[in-house]
């Protein structure tokens, strides 16, 4: 893409995201067409929305890293997007439901980094070291798009890929917990169970989905950085959410954190 095609598509993912307008796919010209083009303009929007109520990124979030979120979007890589600190909630939150397009949440372990992870190579094992933290977290999604099926990757990518907040529990040493592959997480909505999985889901370790966006991040020449929060996978499906819903995410160990969309 031009640089030209690749600010048309940012300001127009942007302006959507800021005035909760369900976006259509661009003409052909002005979308990206591959994956190395759809980073190139995510990273345009994400410098557009840093100037806005998003502020700045503080992180990422993967999307796509377990079966059952990979059969439900047709998609058989990860992806990366952003996380920001203006979308991003510390504790149990309460949130309105009409600040998004179409919201949804998903039961996640996330990260926080104690140290960058400038050089590869990238393993489980190896990237172990540099989590500092670790948390139950609900990820907050939005379907913001006029028909997402027909958006195509690319353009989803760009646009965060349904991205849209975080709400994170309390942190835990990672030293004292068991194994996060063996970590079962639950949903509930309105008291009422709505999907469950288990850490193994995720890339066959959350620290695997870790190894992976370290590799994604240090090809792309913004390698991860010590304070960042990494969001690894949802353990269940996306659940969508009527005004008013109550959501609960419990994963053994983590405990529990607590949103609700009045």
């Amino acid at each position: 893409m031009s640089e030209a095609a690749i600010a048309v598509a940012a300001d127009a993912i942007t302006t959507a995201r800021l005035s909760l307008t369900p976006l259509a796919r661009p003409s052909a010209g002005a979308s990206p067409r591959d994956l190395a083009e759809a980073y190139t303009v995510r990273d345009a929007v994400h410098a557009r929305l840093a100037e806005s109520r998003f502020g700045a990124r503080i992180g990422w979030k993967i999307g796509c890293t377990t079966p059952v979120m990979q059969a439900y979007l047709g998609i058989a890589h990860p992806c990366a997007a952003g996380l920001f600190a203006g979308t991003t909630h510390r504790g149990d939150a309460r949130l309105r439901h009409g600040d998004f397009v179409k919201v949804g949440v998903e039961c996640e372990i996330a990260v926080r980094l104690a140290s960058d992870l400038p050089e590869g190579p990238f393993t489980a094992e190896s990237v172990r070291g540099a989590v500092g933290a670790v948390m139950a977290a609900i990820e907050i999604v939005d379907d913001r798009y006029v028909d997402w099926q027909s958006t195509g990757t690319p353009m989803l990518v760009a646009d965060d890929f349904f991205a849209a907040g975080a709400v994170l529990g309390r942190e835990h040493d990672p030293a004292v917990l068991p194994d996060l592959a063996t970590l079962h997480g639950r949903v509930l909505i309105d008291g009422t169970e709505a999907g469950a999985g288990i850490g193994a889901d995720v890339l066959g370790h959350p620290y695997a989905a870790l190894a992976w966006l370290a590799e994604h991040a240090s090809q792309r020449q913004m390698p991860l950085r010590a304070g960042e929060t990494v969001l690894l996978g949802s353990l269940v499906r996306t659940q969508w959410l009527n005004a008013g819903a109550s959501v609960r995410i419990e994963i053994d160990t983590l405990g529990a954190v607590e949103a609700i969309f009045a």
